[in-house]
């Protein structure tokens, strides 16, 4: 039986309804894992390094994609509690044009900023060409990555989570099949592992829009809109904390890269690489279960249905910890197999990387809280509370902690980094969650 945004959900019905959403985030982050492993192993630390340094590029203006689609999706579900299907589907509509419009100006925009952006985060010689190349041949594929990452939400939206895996389990085959050959076959190197990550973007982003664009069994479909300012505003608004989390993960990363670049040079580029790829997986598990129930709560915030908004807030809540635990529990158990998987061929690069990603796994722990109440907000349509928490954790915080801690404790101190940035939000998004309880009724 289809489980829909009007139910009542238990344990078993969250889980099964967010699986696809898990699903999509896990599929997506392989992407860059995949392409590490390959870069890795075939070509060496430094492209590896090459590839972390521009990816958060990549990500930073995809993450514009991330933002419609979650604010988008809690101003078209909060519509469709409310019965105003029309409405729905034009304000869904617009904000698929404006997103393919802008993917495209981004683009053009982007390829001559590569360059110097790269430089000013200290990359020299064969490390600059190599980040600069990756990044430009990434950025063929902008567009459709940015319709990906905003039909990941909006699936959900219009009762199709299974579509949105099949979708995502699709473009993570063909992304993974192409590095296999045009790196470990061919040897094409970066140039293949860039290509391999466009034609993901391709099959990712494109299906979706041709499923919405026809005659479809969902509660969405592309056609005729006007254009509505206030609507792109409110989607902008309300998605603005996804947005800003993506684009401060890459600020950070990025930051990292600087930092690392200073105390230990390309090793401790390398070494981060490893954990970010491994870390987006833990991550997407949280994210995607975090996407998949959000439009649950706004349906269910649209209909003044506060019981169930109570049920909800409650299973969250354990299901995040639970989640926690396990994520963490894993990662001590797998950091030497996972390190050696990626670095095994360099023994000082493989053991700074065991021990970095066991200190920086205890973040697990912290981080579905942190995770789930940027979420909430959004879904109920306060995009500021929203924006302040992912914004705290993402910038302010971690840029804090990722500056001061290394003149303390070291390389050390830049693992120490993201314990320091999820206790001090996790101490925010309580203050926020407990003064709301009332306006909201999720308490």
């Amino acid at each position: 039986m289809q489980i829909q945004l009007s139910d009542h959900f238990n344990y078993s019905r969250l889980l099964r309804f967010t699986l696809p959403s898990i699903a999509m985030m896990v599929f997506t982050s392989i992407y860059s894992v995949v392409d590490g492993y390959f870069v890795s192993n075939y070509a060496g630390k430094q492209p590896l390094a090459a590839v972390n340094m521009a990816w958060p590029v990549i990500m930073m203006l995809a993450s514009l994609g991330m933002m419609f689609g979650t604010g988008g999706s809690a101003l078209i579900a909060a519509a469709q509690g409310r019965g105003r299907l029309k409405r729905a589907n034009e304000y869904f509509s617009l904000i698929v044009y404006v997103v393919i419009a802008l993917g495209f100006i981004l683009l053009g925009a982007t390829w001559f900023l590569m360059e110097p952006m790269m430089k000013l985060l200290g990359a020299e010689g064969n490390l600059l060409a190599d980040s600069v190349f990756y990044g430009k041949v990434c950025l063929v594929g902008l567009p459709a990555f940015m319709m990906q990452m905003f039909f990941q939400s909006l699936l959900i939206t219009a009762e199709k989570p299974q579509l949105g895996f099949y979708v995502t389990v699709a473009a993570g085959i063909v992304n993974m099949i192409l590095d296999w050959l045009l790196i470990g076959i061919l040897g094409m190197g970066l140039f293949g592992a860039a290509l391999a990550t466009d034609f993901g973007f391709l099959v990712g982003g494109v299906i979706p829009l041709f499923y919405f664009a026809r005659e479809n069994s969902s509660t969405l479909r592309l056609g005729r809109t006007s254009w509505k300012p206030y609507a792109l505003l409110k989607a902008s608004f309300n998605g603005c904390s996804e947005m800003l989390s993506g684009i401060a993960s890459s600020v950070v990363t990025l930051l990292y890269n600087y930092q690392l670049l200073r105390y230990v040079g390309e090793n401790g580029v390398a070494a981060f690489s490893v954990i970010m790829y491994v870390n987006f997986i833990f991550f997407a598990i949280l994210i995607g279960y975090c996407n998949g129930v959000a439009p649950v709560i706004s349906y269910h915030f649209g209909a003044r249905n506060h019981a169930e908004l109570k049920n909800l807030f409650k299973r969250c809540m354990i299901i995040v910890g639970v989640a926690g635990v396990g994520l963490l529990a894993l990662a001590q158990l797998t950091a030497p197999l996972l390190s050696k998987i990626f670095v095994g061929y360099d023994a000082e690069l493989y053991e700074m990387t065991v021990q970095a990603f066991r200190i920086v796994s205890f973040c697990f722990l912290l981080s579905g809280f942190n995770i789930f109440a940027s979420s909430l907000f959004t879904a109920l349509n306060n995009g500021f509370i929203s924006a302040a928490i992912s914004t705290s954790r993402s910038i302010i915080f971690e840029l804090a902690f990722v500056l001061l801690l290394p003149l303390l404790f070291g390389i050390n101190g830049i693992w120490f980094a993201i314990w320091g940035t999820e206790i001090a939000t996790m101490i925010m998004a309580a203050i926020f969650i407990i003064r709301k309880r009332n306006v909201y009724g999720y308490l």
